[in-house]
């Protein structure tokens, strides 16, 4: 069994061109689109998603590992959501110096105040992103890099893509290959958490499930694969701004949330996970009252919360896992496993052990401050610059410290509109998705929905697909 694409199929560039054009027409007829630059809020004019020629080899071994911790993480994000003791102290000094996570926090502080949310249906939808490092022995082992708890994309495109590398193998000639592509389904399955959490609300066909999107919408069909999903369950969905609500959304006095007059049931964040998302107080203010209301959160703000860089790395600490799973030593090692090393730079002799180890040997490491949306990390010499500025002030506890996760780098194309054939040296990044429903104490539905392959050139540090650095890939299982 060939364990990836033949040297012979990847340098014939008569070949590869024939197959880039079969590609795109291939991506476009299976839906793989995105919005243009040009016209990001208009479906006047589409263009496919970027993503690779071929699909990128990956270990059976570390993959199916990926998939079976998933719900182990699932259980993790959920109890931690819950604990405020360990989100108090966990945040302690990142929302004295970070104000977004502050302001994050302040909600949460209000919400408890006020008596938890009357809503005791707990829906999470999320992601657990993985790179493999390669060990001195040329294996590879699985490292996670972060858990995406709110506004986790690509579940309905990464659904289209199989058949894309699965038409190309054929047409290459690799028809074995092409049957070693699995089929994946996240966008099924992310609907099917949503449609659990608005049965359970109490599924009259007035109340409405509630996309809250951004302001700029060129990957509006990730979203569409969903709300597809969630028709066909005849469950209508509607697609509203944070100003939107502002204007026409309002609790009644049971705290029940309507918008436009139509009662919601559920509210799913595909914004709101960045400071640029929050244009003015009015969309802090409206993020207060979903936060109040009886709507089902997804996510709620604990667990918002609970995907901070700041929880990842006190998780990381000994003993830390085993307060959320006492009696399931299994579950603690199989999470572990997946750990980077992870350092404080919290005020102190341990943080600024932190400062001078990343101060010695920088390339080691990836300095993370507490944003989502990809683009963020500070990598080599720019670590060294920002950690100068910051060592002996607060401002340093806003990062955490983690260490660099080496791939192995891998031959592909990577295609996107306007951009020239050439083949690159990439490296890959698996997503996984998780989606569960609780309601009060009891655990609804916990399940692994499927994966995402997202791949980039060598030369690109950060960055995701919606920030213009990774395309879209498939694994082909080795």
């Amino acid at each position: 069994m060939a364990s990836r694409i033949p040297d012979e199929v990847m340098i014939d560039a008569a070949l590869i061109k024939e197959l880039a054009g079969v590609a795109k027409d291939t991506a476009l007829l299976q839906g793989v689109l995105m919005r243009t630059k040009e016209s990001p809020n208009s479906s006047e004019l589409v263009t496919y998603a970027p993503f690779t020629l071929f699909p990128s080899p990956v270990p059976k071994s570390v993959f199916l590992q990926a998939l079976s911790v998933q719900t182990h993480f699932n259980t993790l994000v959920d109890k931690i959501s819950q604990d405020i003791d360990f989100l108090q102290e966990a945040l302690a000094s990142t929302i004295e110096v970070d104000d977004f996570t502050a302001r994050l926090f302040k909600i949460h502080q209000q919400i408890l105040k006020e008596g938890r949310s009357q809503q005791s249906i707990v829906l999470g939808l999320n992601r657990s992103d993985y790179m493999l490092d390669q060990r001195e022995d040329q294996t590879s082992s699985l490292k996670q890099i972060e858990i995406n708890t709110i506004a986790a994309s690509f579940g309905g495109l990464s659904s289209q893509t199989p058949e894309v590398h699965k038409h190309i193998l054929k047409v290459a000639g690799r028809l074995e290959e092409s049957q070693r592509i699995l089929d994946n389904n996240p966008a099924a399955g992310l609907a099917r958490g949503l449609a659990k959490a608005w049965e359970l609300y109490g599924s009259e066909s007035q109340r409405t499930l509630f996309f809250m999107m951004e302001e700029v919408q060129r990957n509006i069909f990730d979203h569409r694969y969903i709300e597809s999903e969630l028709w066909k369950r005849n469950i209508p969905t509607v697609r509203k701004r944070f100003d939107d609500v502002y204007k026409t959304g309002s609790l009644d006095p049971d705290k029940r949330l309507f918008v436009d007059g139509k009662e919601v049931a559920v509210v799913y964040f595909r914004n709101g996970y960045m400071p640029q998302n929050y244009t003015n107080e009015q969309c802090w203010d409206v993020r207060l009252m979903m936060e109040r209301s009886q709507a089902v959160k997804c996510p709620d703000i604990g667990t918002h919360l609970a995907g901070t860089k700041k929880v990842q790395q006190v998780l990381a600490r000994p003993g830390v896992l085993e307060r959320f799973f006492p009696d399931q030593p299994q579950a603690v090692q199989q999470m572990r496993e997946t750990f980077a090393g992870l350092y404080t730079l919290d005020m102190g002799p341990e943080g600024d052990k932190t400062v001078a180890m990343a101060l010695a040997e920088p390339n080691r490491f990836v300095l993370k401050p507490q944003r989502e949306g990809g683009g963020n990390n500070i990598y080599g010499s720019e670590i060294v610059k920002v950690l100068r500025e910051v060592r002996g002030s607060t401002e340093r506890t806003a990062y955490i410290l983690m260490d660099k996760i080496n791939p192995a780098p891998i031959q592909n194309y990577l295609l996107r509109r306007d951009s020239p054939l050439v083949i690159s040296n990439c490296l890959s990044e698996l997503g996984v998705f998780g989606a569960y429903v609780r309601q009060g104490a009891h655990m609804v539905m916990n399940e692994c929905v499927g994966h995402l392959l997202r791949t980039k050139s060598s030369e690109h540090a950060d960055g995701g697909v919606a920030a213009g650095v990774a395309v879209l890939d498939n694994p082909l299982l080795v």
